[in-house]
Protein backbone atom coordinates (compact mmCIF):
# COMPACT_ATOMS: atom_id res chain seq x y z
CA UNK A 1 0.00 0.00 0.00
CA UNK A 2 1.38 3.55 -1.10
CA UNK A 3 2.45 5.49 2.23
CA UNK A 4 3.42 9.25 2.14
CA UNK A 5 6.29 10.14 4.08
CA UNK A 6 4.34 14.34 3.84
CA UNK A 7 1.33 13.52 5.47
CA UNK A 8 2.65 10.74 7.76
CA UNK A 9 5.27 13.35 9.04
CA UNK A 10 2.67 15.76 9.82
CA UNK A 11 1.97 14.64 13.25
CA UNK A 12 5.81 13.79 13.42
CA UNK A 13 6.22 15.40 17.37
CA UNK A 14 3.48 13.07 18.15
CA UNK A 15 4.17 9.74 16.50
CA UNK A 16 8.12 10.39 18.16
CA UNK A 17 6.91 10.18 21.93
CA UNK A 18 6.48 6.58 22.09
CA UNK A 19 9.29 6.33 20.06
CA UNK A 20 11.49 7.74 23.04
CA UNK A 21 9.71 6.11 25.47
CA UNK A 22 10.31 2.83 23.75
CA UNK A 23 14.02 3.63 23.49
CA UNK A 24 14.77 4.48 26.94
CA UNK A 25 13.92 1.10 28.34
CA UNK A 26 16.76 -0.50 26.54
CA UNK A 27 19.51 -0.73 28.47
CA UNK A 28 23.41 -1.67 29.18
CA UNK A 29 26.19 -1.63 26.97
CA UNK A 30 25.27 -1.02 22.74
CA UNK A 31 24.62 -4.55 21.44
CA UNK A 32 26.65 -4.85 18.70
CA UNK A 33 23.77 -5.63 16.17
CA UNK A 34 20.23 -4.34 16.10
CA UNK A 35 17.50 -4.43 14.05
CA UNK A 36 14.96 -1.54 13.50
CA UNK A 37 11.56 -3.50 12.12
CA UNK A 38 9.21 -0.87 10.01
CA UNK A 39 11.83 1.75 10.02
CA UNK A 40 10.24 4.22 7.70
CA UNK A 41 12.15 6.96 6.62
CA UNK A 42 14.76 5.80 8.59
CA UNK A 43 15.14 9.07 10.78
CA UNK A 44 14.13 7.19 14.05
CA UNK A 45 16.61 4.51 13.36
CA UNK A 46 19.04 7.22 12.80
CA UNK A 47 18.25 8.60 16.66
CA UNK A 48 18.87 5.41 17.67
CA UNK A 49 22.26 4.71 16.20
CA UNK A 50 23.26 8.02 17.45
CA UNK A 51 22.78 6.80 21.23
CA UNK A 52 24.24 3.52 20.62
CA UNK A 53 27.31 4.82 18.49
CA UNK A 54 29.12 1.29 18.58
CA UNK A 55 26.20 -0.68 17.28
CA UNK A 56 25.46 -1.94 13.53
CA UNK A 57 22.18 -0.98 12.61
CA UNK A 58 19.80 -2.80 9.93
CA UNK A 59 16.39 -1.23 9.44
CA UNK A 60 14.38 -2.83 7.44
CA UNK A 61 10.61 -1.76 5.45
CA UNK A 62 8.60 -2.77 3.01
CA UNK A 63 7.50 0.31 1.52
CA UNK A 64 9.51 1.65 -1.40
CA UNK A 65 8.01 5.57 -0.65
CA UNK A 66 9.25 6.04 3.09
CA UNK A 67 12.89 3.30 2.51
CA UNK A 68 13.71 6.66 -0.29
CA UNK A 69 14.02 9.06 2.73
CA UNK A 70 16.08 6.86 4.47
CA UNK A 71 19.44 7.32 2.22
CA UNK A 72 20.35 10.37 3.70
CA UNK A 73 20.98 8.63 7.00
CA UNK A 74 22.82 5.60 5.83
CA UNK A 75 26.29 4.98 6.54
CA UNK A 76 29.09 2.51 7.39
CA UNK A 77 26.87 1.61 10.96
CA UNK A 78 23.28 2.37 9.58
CA UNK A 79 22.29 0.25 6.59
CA UNK A 80 18.68 -0.28 4.71
CA UNK A 81 16.69 -2.78 3.70
CA UNK A 82 13.54 -3.18 1.74
CA UNK A 83 11.98 -6.28 3.37
CA UNK A 84 8.76 -7.45 4.91
CA UNK A 85 8.34 -8.04 8.45
CA UNK A 86 7.09 -11.73 7.36
CA UNK A 87 9.99 -12.56 5.59
CA UNK A 88 12.78 -11.04 8.26
CA UNK A 89 10.61 -13.35 10.92
CA UNK A 90 11.38 -16.43 8.91
CA UNK A 91 15.04 -15.14 7.83
CA UNK A 92 18.34 -16.93 10.22
CA UNK A 93 19.67 -13.93 11.23
CA UNK A 94 20.10 -13.14 14.89
CA UNK A 95 19.96 -9.96 16.30
CA UNK A 96 21.69 -8.41 20.16
CA UNK A 97 18.37 -5.99 19.64
CA UNK A 98 15.07 -6.04 17.94
CA UNK A 99 13.54 -2.88 18.09
CA UNK A 100 9.87 -2.01 16.76
CA UNK A 101 8.24 1.63 16.32
CA UNK A 102 4.33 1.31 15.21
CA UNK A 103 5.22 -0.94 12.49
CA UNK A 104 3.73 -4.52 14.18
CA UNK A 105 0.46 -3.80 14.62
CA UNK A 106 0.26 -4.04 10.31
CA UNK A 107 1.06 -7.65 10.58
CA UNK A 108 -1.19 -10.95 11.15
CA UNK A 109 -0.84 -13.87 13.98
CA UNK A 110 0.95 -12.24 16.81
CA UNK A 111 0.91 -15.93 17.95
CA UNK A 112 3.13 -16.89 15.44
CA UNK A 113 5.17 -13.78 14.72
CA UNK A 114 6.27 -12.88 18.01
CA UNK A 115 7.70 -16.42 18.71
CA UNK A 116 9.80 -15.90 15.85
CA UNK A 117 11.11 -12.67 16.28
CA UNK A 118 12.10 -13.26 20.25
CA UNK A 119 13.86 -16.74 19.17
CA UNK A 120 15.94 -14.46 16.54
CA UNK A 121 17.61 -12.64 19.95
CA UNK A 122 21.24 -13.76 20.96
CA UNK A 123 21.47 -14.56 24.87
CA UNK A 124 21.36 -11.48 27.07
CA UNK A 125 20.09 -9.17 23.64
CA UNK A 126 16.97 -7.05 23.83
CA UNK A 127 13.55 -6.82 22.95
CA UNK A 128 11.53 -3.63 22.73
CA UNK A 129 8.16 -2.71 20.56
CA UNK A 130 5.66 -0.22 20.24
CA UNK A 131 2.29 -0.85 18.76
CA UNK A 132 -0.85 1.23 18.82
CA UNK A 133 -3.85 -0.72 20.86
CA UNK A 134 -5.90 -0.03 17.70
CA UNK A 135 -8.93 -1.71 19.59
CA UNK A 136 -9.42 0.96 21.90
CA UNK A 137 -8.57 3.45 20.03
CA UNK A 138 -11.69 5.36 19.11
CA UNK A 139 -11.04 6.45 15.26
CA UNK A 140 -10.00 2.50 14.70
CA UNK A 141 -13.38 1.56 16.14
CA UNK A 142 -15.21 4.50 13.64
CA UNK A 143 -13.20 2.81 10.83
CA UNK A 144 -14.58 -0.50 11.74
CA UNK A 145 -17.67 0.87 12.29
CA UNK A 146 -18.25 2.33 8.79
CA UNK A 147 -16.40 -0.45 6.79
CA UNK A 148 -19.11 -2.88 7.46
CA UNK A 149 -22.06 -0.79 6.71
CA UNK A 150 -23.57 0.10 3.58
CA UNK A 151 -22.77 1.99 1.32
CA UNK A 152 -18.89 1.26 2.54
CA UNK A 153 -19.00 -2.34 2.65
CA UNK A 154 -20.19 -2.77 -0.91
CA UNK A 155 -17.41 -0.30 -2.45
CA UNK A 156 -14.72 -2.12 -0.47
CA UNK A 157 -16.28 -5.00 -1.74
CA UNK A 158 -15.54 -6.83 2.13
CA UNK A 159 -12.50 -5.61 3.03
CA UNK A 160 -12.02 -5.21 5.92
CA UNK A 161 -8.83 -4.96 8.09
CA UNK A 162 -8.91 -6.17 11.44
CA UNK A 163 -6.34 -5.54 14.07
CA UNK A 164 -4.19 -8.36 14.97
CA UNK A 165 -3.18 -7.28 18.21
CA UNK A 166 -3.29 -8.86 21.41
CA UNK A 167 -4.56 -8.38 25.30
CA UNK A 168 -1.65 -7.67 27.74
CA UNK A 169 -1.72 -10.80 29.42
CA UNK A 170 -1.08 -12.65 26.24
CA UNK A 171 1.87 -10.56 24.95
CA UNK A 172 3.40 -11.18 28.84
CA UNK A 173 2.67 -15.25 28.65
CA UNK A 174 4.60 -15.49 24.73
CA UNK A 175 7.40 -13.34 25.89
CA UNK A 176 7.30 -15.47 29.32
CA UNK A 177 7.78 -18.14 27.55
CA UNK A 178 10.35 -17.26 24.95
CA UNK A 179 12.60 -16.75 27.85
CA UNK A 180 12.62 -13.09 27.97
CA UNK A 181 12.93 -11.76 31.54
CA UNK A 182 13.22 -8.29 33.07
CA UNK A 183 9.82 -7.66 31.28
CA UNK A 184 8.31 -3.94 31.14
CA UNK A 185 4.69 -3.96 29.70
CA UNK A 186 2.49 -1.44 29.88
CA UNK A 187 -0.35 0.80 27.96
CA UNK A 188 0.06 4.45 27.76
CA UNK A 189 -2.01 7.17 26.62
CA UNK A 190 -0.77 9.76 24.09
CA UNK A 191 -2.83 12.50 24.27
CA UNK A 192 -3.56 14.55 21.26
CA UNK A 193 -5.56 17.83 21.51
CA UNK A 194 -7.48 18.46 18.05
CA UNK A 195 -8.23 21.88 17.15
CA UNK A 196 -11.13 20.49 14.99
CA UNK A 197 -11.96 17.16 13.75
CA UNK A 198 -10.25 17.26 10.69
CA UNK A 199 -6.91 17.22 12.99
CA UNK A 200 -8.17 13.71 13.65
CA UNK A 201 -8.85 12.90 10.11
CA UNK A 202 -5.80 14.23 9.55
CA UNK A 203 -4.05 11.98 11.86
CA UNK A 204 -5.48 9.05 10.84
CA UNK A 205 -5.36 9.39 7.35
CA UNK A 206 -1.65 8.81 7.21
CA UNK A 207 -1.89 5.22 8.84
CA UNK A 208 -4.87 3.49 9.60
CA UNK A 209 -7.01 4.68 6.46
CA UNK A 210 -4.80 4.33 3.67
CA UNK A 211 -5.95 0.14 3.09
CA UNK A 212 -9.11 1.16 2.37
CA UNK A 213 -8.75 4.69 0.41
CA UNK A 214 -6.87 2.74 -1.71
CA UNK A 215 -9.57 0.59 -2.70
CA UNK A 216 -11.30 3.11 -3.42
CA UNK A 217 -12.67 5.33 -6.58
CA UNK A 218 -12.37 9.00 -6.47
CA UNK A 219 -15.84 9.76 -5.72
CA UNK A 220 -15.90 7.05 -3.54
CA UNK A 221 -13.20 8.31 -1.57
CA UNK A 222 -14.73 11.64 -0.84
CA UNK A 223 -18.09 10.63 0.16
CA UNK A 224 -15.87 8.24 2.81
CA UNK A 225 -13.65 10.75 3.61
CA UNK A 226 -16.49 13.29 4.59
CA UNK A 227 -18.74 10.52 6.60
CA UNK A 228 -15.71 9.76 8.96
CA UNK A 229 -15.21 13.35 9.39
CA UNK A 230 -18.77 13.63 10.43
CA UNK A 231 -18.21 10.57 12.65
CA UNK A 232 -15.76 12.07 14.52
CA UNK A 233 -17.43 15.24 15.03
CA UNK A 234 -20.44 13.83 16.51
CA UNK A 235 -18.47 11.73 18.67
CA UNK A 236 -16.50 14.41 20.04
CA UNK A 237 -19.26 16.71 20.04
CA UNK A 238 -17.48 20.08 20.97
CA UNK A 239 -13.59 21.62 19.96
CA UNK A 240 -11.26 21.72 20.96
CA UNK A 241 -11.30 17.91 22.20
CA UNK A 242 -8.85 15.38 23.46
CA UNK A 243 -8.09 12.21 21.68
CA UNK A 244 -7.16 9.50 24.32
CA UNK A 245 -4.60 7.42 21.95
CA UNK A 246 -3.59 4.22 23.35
CA UNK A 247 -0.39 2.48 22.36
CA UNK A 248 1.44 -0.84 23.78
CA UNK A 249 5.26 -0.90 25.22
CA UNK A 250 6.92 -4.02 25.56
CA UNK A 251 10.31 -4.81 26.50
CA UNK A 252 12.09 -7.78 28.08
CA UNK A 253 15.80 -8.93 27.87
CA UNK A 254 16.96 -12.67 26.59
CA UNK A 255 18.09 -14.46 29.63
Amino acid sequence: MPWNPEIYNQFKNIRFKPFFDLMDLISGEDPQTAVDIGCGTGEQTALLAEKFENTSFLGIDSSEEMLCESKKFANEKLHFELATIEAFSHSESTWDLIFSNAALQWTENHYALFPKLISKINEGGQFAIQMPFQKENILNRILVEMVIEKPFVDMLKGFRQDSPLLQIDEYAKIMFDGGLKDLNIFLKVYPIIAKNELDLYSFISGSALIPYVDRLHQNDQELFKSEFIKRIKNHFGTFPAIYSFKRILLYGVKI
